[in-house]
């Protein structure tokens, strides 16, 4: 796909069309909301889906929104006046937005798409025609240069990541720019890398169509361009993670053996953190036979930094190839070649002895401790999305359990987390529960058993009291010796904390 003329105009020039589009397209309101109104719910996921034939039907009018998502979502020629009387159509035209088609019609060079920010904002995200959804009609099969739009994975990252304000931000691998466009609200400056020059232009086309401050765009790989006195306050990476034989696809591959772009890319940012900098990726391991992929992840983990580190999905390299054959389309071609190409996957694994391939979020955090904590965990059930303020509260309490022996935390009050609710489980009719679950239904969502102790205490913090003196209460009511009491369940509230069920008041 060869790059439209927008690079050819100066950047101011690019930047004043950019405002005009952003003004058109707001008034004709395309925008997420708008576009849920006029083409309803189902034809709307369908577009999410890459099926164009629901909203097709449903823009066949000739009112300002049908205009524009004919034009940018469902890349349909438009004859010129219909456009005019929505766009700036000749300036759009003379910066490469839009190209003549046929005798009196234009269409878009790009696909430009409504995006809600967090806030409520009207963001636009651009990206390459037919690649707004990534994987969703075999884009591997057009040119490995594209740059995909929104999907899943990079919603996910989105909403994981810690959003306190801070001095700089790094994006790696930026693609459409919409981590930088995040970024941008809450980082007085902005980084954003990437190896193909072109994702580099759509960033700045996605930043300026949503009215956002520019980045710094450098162009190279992943931390090549950072330079070596440089550090961030905040990282965060949807990088080329597919494990698979050689780097066919540039958007997905990561052209390193096995899982070691995702295992580098940890292990170098470590020292491209400021103290007490976050660093979020997605990533893909290997799960390899006769090694624990728990261990294989905590070895990734740069010296100096407390990790947090979730499995969410696991597919077996059978699924897993299928899976990407899909994403380029190569189960659409030439049956051999498919063959061929599967059979190419096959033996990449069975060469590294891997069995399964893991997928999830990786979240380190620079700490000044001498006892850095690593947690590896697999968490496939259902959470609530965005959990940047979740995943931030996770590591502030590892600060404060480091900071408190036994002693302090006896001495500590507590408060029950909002929305945690207690279930019992046992026989019907049993005089006593087989045992007791609390379950979060914010954030992570967690689940956990606790004994009848954990729940009495649970169930009684609410900041008034300490630790200890609760503890004591429970110990008298149940007939048990305190001083056993208070030496053994330490180590439950610990849990209990560090889990987010029970959260330090004072």
């Amino acid at each position: 796909m060869t790059d439209s003329g927008l690079a050819s105009l100066p950047a101011s020039d690019r930047t004043d069309i950019a405002a005009r589009l952003r003004d058109a397209l707001l008034a004709a309101s395309f925008t997420a909301d708008g576009l849920l109104d006029l083409l309803g719910a189902p034809a709307y996921a369908a577009l999410a889906r890459s099926e164009t034939v629901p909203a097709l039907r449903a823009t066949r009018g000739d009112t300002p929104l049908e205009t524009l998502v004919r034009l940018f979502l469902l890349q349909q020629p438009v004859p010129h006046a219909r456009v005019a009387a929505v766009l700036p159509a000749e300036g759009a035209l003379e910066a490469g937005w839009l190209t003549r088609v046929g005798g009196d019609e234009v269409a878009a060079t790009v696909d430009v798409r409504p995006y809600g920010g967090p806030g409520g904002e009207d963001w636009f995200i651009v990206s390459d025609l037919g690649c707004a959804v990534g994987g969703a009609g075999g884009i591997g099969q057009r040119d490995e240069g594209v740059v995909l739009g929104v999907g899943g994975a990079s919603t996910t990252l989105a909403g994981i990541t810690v959003r306190t304000p801070v001095a700089s931000a790094l994006d790696l691998g930026t693609g459409s720019g919409i981590q930088a466009l995040h970024a941008v609200q809450h980082a007085t400056r902005v980084t954003a890398t990437d190896l193909n020059p072109r994702a580099l232009h759509i960033t700045a086309l996605t930043l300026a169509l949503s009215g956002a401050p520019a980045a710094d765009l450098r162009e190279g790989s992943l931390f090549e361009p950072v330079r070596a006195d440089e550090a961030f306050d905040l990282i965060v990476s949807n990088p080329p993670f597919v494990i698979s034989p050689g780097a066919r696809l540039t958007y997905r591959d990561g052209g390193m053996g096995g899982d070691d772009l995702c295992r580098s890319l940890v292990q170098q940012a470590g020292e491209r953190l400021s103290e007490g900098g976050f660093a979020q990726f997605l990533a893909n391991w290997q799960h390899v036979a006769g090694e624990d992929w728990q261990d294989r992840l905590r070895s990734w983990v740069p010296r100096g930094c407390d990790a947090w580190i979730v499995q969410r999905e696991v597919q077996d390299i059978t699924q897993y190839a299928e899976l990407w054959l899909r994403d380029a389309g190569d189960h659409r071609g030439d049956p051999a070649e498919y063959q061929a190409r599967y059979d190419a996957w096959l033996d990449e694994f069975e060469a590294r002895k891997v069995k399964a391939v893991g997928f999830g979020w990786i979240t380190l955090r620079r700490t000044g401790s001498a006892e850095p904590v690593v947690t590896v965990e697999e968490w496939p059930h259902p959470v609530e999305q965005p959990l940047g303020d979740a995943i931030r509260a996770h590591f502030e309490r590892l600060d404060y359990l480091r900071e408190h022996d036994d002693a302090a935390l006896l001495h500590s009050h507590f408060k029950l987390a909002a929305e945690v609710v207690q279930e019992q489980v046992g026989l019907p009719g049993a005089e006593d529960p087989e045992h007791v679950v609390l379950r979060q239904h914010r954030g992570m969502r967690r689940a956990t058993k606790v004994d009848t102790v954990g729940a009495g205490f649970a169930g009684v913090c609410d900041g008034t009291l300490s630790a200890g003196r609760i503890l004591d209460a429970i110990a008298q009511l149940m007939d048990e010796d305190p001083v056993v009491l208070r030496d053994r369940t330490p180590a439950q509230i610990r849990v209990l904390v560090e889990q987010g069920f029970l959260e330090p008041s004072r």
